[in-house]
């Protein structure tokens, strides 16, 4: 089979390699459709990533597909079913999985090699992380399952409440994720961040049973939040207007980001601030938005060991909230699913163009350029 594999720094390399083979509890998955994404591309570029992966190794964390195999003793599943598999699982046993914080579990299992014919799905992961894909779905939407749910989880650790002011820094899949799951409610007033208690056996029933199936479609003057998005690309930002962003500015052509967020918000600054670059300047240009009493959700992940300076003065009077959120929890793995399937936004706008896995590596320099936000690849 053909499978990428990241050796370092810019070296991605597609190889022929036998196909896996499933071991007990796990899932060989044919991958039908495996979505680009910016941390893949941040990855790609500084030839590694803190927790996900270290090369050489296969690459990519986006995926759905068919069951090719099943491995000894996983039943609930058929060769044939269309499904999509997060690229992680926590154990359920440590520490910070007793007190339902998995997105910091000890020994959260990571999986990565979508962009290959095949791909073997790790026990944990079809245990707590494996869905299926609903009817009329494609598979290239619900490979962005894990994105949405990781930004669902951002969106539940942020304070928002119903008539809050949030800007967005970042017109990536990331940034307009957040727009369309911010116009729709999620996470407003602890939507979506309640305790999760999700069980093996109602893997699949509980999809059906998610909030979002009941949740009403809202018009954008209905929106519970206004939200500014600020981006770099015109094209980007008519995306965010689409997905429900009160208005978009083009920061390249705003001399002064804080004092125009000031500007919007009666001079105190935003409610809400969510960082989606993974940029330190950034950050700090997060910070610098927000209102005395605000948050500030530092989402996007910077290069290792990078740091930011920070006003200690500013932060002490003003009561400030800064939060680092970092992946997801299997209850925003089902809620993003779930929002994808009921269609309330046009999240297939987010997918630039379909391409055979041989374009990958023109792929990943046509998205460091920004002239795609995501891109389908078939292997």
């Amino acid at each position: 089979m053909l499978a990428a594999v990241l050796y370092g720094q810019e070296d991605l390399r597609l190889e022929q390699q036998a196909p896996p083979v499933p071991g007990p509890g796990e899932v060989l998955l044919r991958v039908t459709a495996a979505t680009t994404c910016g941390t893949d591309l941040k990855v790609w570029r500084r030839g590694g990533h803190a927790k996900m992966l270290k090369p050489p190794t296969r690459f990519g964390h986006e995926g759905a597909g068919h069951i090719a195999a099943l491995g000894d003793g996983v039943t609930g599943w058929q060769v044939g079913d269309r499904v999509v598999a997060n690229n992680s699982a926590p154990c359920m046993d440590c520490f910070f999985c007793q007190r339902q914080e998995y997105s910091l579990c000890t020994q959260l299992v990571f999986n990565n090699g979508t962009f290959a014919e095949f791909l073997t799905i790790p026990a944990p992961i079809v245990q707590h992380n494996l869905l299926p894909i609903p009817e009329g779905m494609s598979d290239a939407i619900a490979a962005m399952t894990e994105p949405l749910a990781c930004v669902l989880h951002g969106l539940s650790r942020s304070n928002i409440q119903s008539g809050d002011r949030v800007v967005i820094l970042g017109d990536g899949a990331i940034g307009l994720m957040f727009v369309a799951a911010l116009s729709l409610g999620y996470g407003v007033g602890g939507r979506g961040g309640e305790a999760e208690r999700t069980k093996n056996e109602e893997r699949k029933t509980e999809l059906l049973r998610s909030s979002f199936f009941s949740l009403p479609s809202r018009q954008h003057a209905n929106m519970p939040c206004e939200i500014f998005l600020f981006g770099g690309s015109s094209t980007r930002l008519q995306v965010g207007e689409a997905f429900g962003a009160s208005q978009g500015f083009n920061h390249r052509q705003v001399a002064d980001v804080p004092g125009l967020v000031k500007s919007l918000t009666n001079g105190w600054g935003a409610d809400v601030v969510i960082e989606a670059t993974g940029v330190p300047s950034v950050w700090e240009q997060a910070i610098a938005c927000v209102r005395p009493g605000g948050t500030v959700n530092l989402f996007g992940g910077c290069p290792r060991d990078t740091t930011i300076t920070l006003s200690t003065e500013q932060l002490h009077y003003s009561e400030l909230t800064l939060k680092g959120v970092f992946h997801s929890t299997p209850r925003h793995v089902r809620d993003a699913l779930a929002m994808l399937a009921a269609g309330d936004r046009p999240f297939e706008k987010l997918i630039s163009d379909e391409r055979p896995l041989k374009d990958l590596q023109q792929t990943f320099y046509d998205m460091r350029d920004r002239t795609v936000i995501k891109v389908a690849m078939r292997p």
